[in-house]
């Protein structure tokens, strides 16, 4: 029997999982909860982010630019805590096939994109094993270092807060498969077909999020610690007691796409949003591109796409902060008490599994997993 595809869901989670997180210690600040994607450490009254994820290599698009994608999910799982990136610790385990030149030209792209956005290499492990295969090579580990109350908890969203999206749905299917195998969008024209490629270099979350919290930061003056200036084990969840701020979470919209990422978002922080379709970015070539492999947008891994959610009296300027990179935002919907996401007024569930990975597999002739 083939178990669930994707990351564990909340019956793995909670029944085995969360009851088995070693020691309970005092500097654990946020510790693991599902559909969470950061923890924070106190660390002599600091808080340093980290995340971890897989690495994920996509050779067929070339190294560097391989490299670059896989290097861009790990950084935005921090970076949507509103703290930067500041050091990576990378594990490859290489496959056999897989030359030293090769191995440089992602590694030389990855070292660029992290001198770019400030981030240092604080250690790893790089190696080629027996049984190694791409696109799985390994995992990295991510961190940033800042304030208590600069960082935005992925489960701080409020009632009353307004939500912000980016970009839209699909846009990192149709970015990668479109790349991948053009063959099988011969039905879209070339401008379309050019636009859905395009996506491919939007995938990335990390500016935007960081540009979202520092604009929130900047109508309320910062966050703040909980009441009693204290931190907090954050091993047993729930709301933070920090201060109103101007972006109250974020969350990016990976696994499961736009509609997993509202669900976890609403799951997370034990509210109700309310998302409306017409205000929500949209990329009509991303959409051509879905519905040309029968592809549910909604459903779609769509990486660089951005889910924030922010006090009323902040929204103006996010927006505009987002709006001077050229990224594309509407105020798609509403926090409210209550729980679960209504799209158009329809309740709607986190997908089962990742509608990408089939075609995925399906275009690239595999012939399924075990």
């Amino acid at each position: 029997m083939t178990e669930r595809l994707g990351k564990a869901d909340r019956t793995l989670f909670e029944g085995a999982i969360f009851p088995n997180l070693g020691a309970d210690r005092d500097d654990v600040a946020l510790g693991p909860a599902h559909g969470v994607d950061f923890g924070v450490l106190d660390v002599g009254g600091r808080a340093l982010v980290t995340a971890t994820d897989p690495i994920s290599l996509l050779s067929e698009l070339g190294y560097a630019r391989a490299g670059r994608f896989a290097l861009s999910f790990a950084l935005g799982d921090v970076a949507v805590s509103g703290v930067a990136p500041s050091h990576i610790a990378p594990s490859f385990a290489l496959p056999t096939s897989m030359t030293d030149g090769e191995f440089e030209e992602l590694w030389t792209a990855m070292s660029d994109e992290c001198a770019e956005l400030g981030v240092s290499v604080l250690t790893g492990h790089t190696a080629r094993y027996p049984g190694a295969a791409l696109p799985w090579v390994g995992a990295m580990t991510v961190m940033g270092v800042g304030d208590h109350g600069d960082v935005i908890r992925p489960d701080g969203a409020r009632p009353g807060d307004r939500l912000l999206v980016t970009r839209g749905p699909g846009i990192e299917t149709a970015g990668v498969l479109s790349t991948l195998y053009p063959e099988a969008f011969d039905g879209l024209n070339e401008a379309t077909l050019r636009e859905a490629q395009a996506c491919l270099d939007r995938t990335s979350v990390v500016r935007d999020a960081l540009a979202a919290a520092d604009a929130g930061r900047e109508v309320t003056g910062g966050g703040g610690t909980g009441g009693d200036g204290t931190v907090g084990n954050g091993n047993t969840g729930g709301s933070s007691a920090a201060d109103p701020v101007g972006v109250t979470a974020m969350h990016d919209a990976t696994e499961g796409g736009l509609r997993g990422a509202l669900c976890e978002l609403a799951d997370a922080a034990g509210v109700r949003i309310d998302v409306d379709s017409e205000r929500t970015p949209e990329n009509p070539a991303a959409l051509a591109a879905c519905e040309t492999l029968g592809l549910d947008p909604w459903a779609c891994t769509t990486s660089g796409t951005l889910l924030v959610a922010v006090r009323p009296d902040a929204v103006d300027s996010v927006l505009a902060a987002l709006e001077s990179r050229g990224t594309p935002v509407g105020v798609a919907g509403e926090i409210r008490r209550g729980e679960g996401v209504f799209l158009d007024g329809e309740r709607v569930e986190a997908p089962a599994e990742d509608e990408s990975w089939a075609a995925y597999e399906a275009l690239s002739g595999e012939s399924g997993r075990e």
